[in-house]
């Protein structure tokens, strides 16, 4: 299955740009994917800081790449969302500061046409929040690698989403890749084995 989403991207980029940016300097960032895990998003965002957690209605999560074959640091799927009326994504919504926001959009790599910004209203205990958010273009479906799903796993334990939702990650079917990956640069910057569990 393959989704185009870039017609719009610049666009979309140079909206969600000002869009993102408050008065107070940060900015606020709905984490569905590896950067659930407060050690991987810090690797290039150090001033992430967690504010709650919450939940995306009519978005499905999905996991695949930006082109057939391509090759990446996951060696695998990784995570989007698409829409999906009644569907529903739980994530973590964390603060940055704006000079951040140039590198979080490098991690997704939005210049390169991989990943585009958007905007998006969660649902949290705080009431609604409009958040930074990414989706794949050209969106092709590819199973993650087992190290991948382990971080977005250990993400949404380290962050208490709901039991049910860990559940139905923990069931994701994964491709058979078992060599280095940037798993191994999480837990050489801290990753504990308690946290690995």
């Amino acid at each position: 299955m393959v989704l185009n989403v870039t017609a719009h991207s610049f666009l979309a980029y140079a909206c969600c740009t000002v869009m993102s940016a408050d008065a107070d300097g940060h900015f606020m960032y709905f984490a569905f994917g590896s950067n659930l895990l407060k050690e991987r998003l810090q690797l290039a965002n150090p001033t992430a800081v967690f504010c709650t957690t919450g939940r995306l209605k009519d978005y499905k999560l999905n996991f695949g790449l930006w082109e057939e074959h391509v090759d990446n640091v996951w060696h695998g799927g990784v995570a989007t969302i698409e829409f999906c009326p009644g569907a529903e994504v739980w994530g973590v919504i964390w603060t940055l500061s704006n000079k951040n926001l140039t590198s979080l959009d490098n991690q997704e790599g939005v210049r390169q046409g991989k990943y585009s910004p958007l905007e998006v209203t969660v649902e949290t205990e705080k009431g609604l929040m409009l958040c930074r958010t990414y989706q794949m273009n050209n969106f092709c479906t590819c199973p993650p690698s087992p190290q991948y799903k382990q971080v977005v796993c250990l993400g949404a334990e380290q962050n208490g989403l709901p039991m049910e939702y860990l559940k139905r990650l923990k069931v994701i079917q994964t491709n058979s890749y078992s060599g280095p990956s940037i798993l191994d640069q999480i837990k050489s910057c801290g990753l504990t084995p308690r946290d690995q569990q």
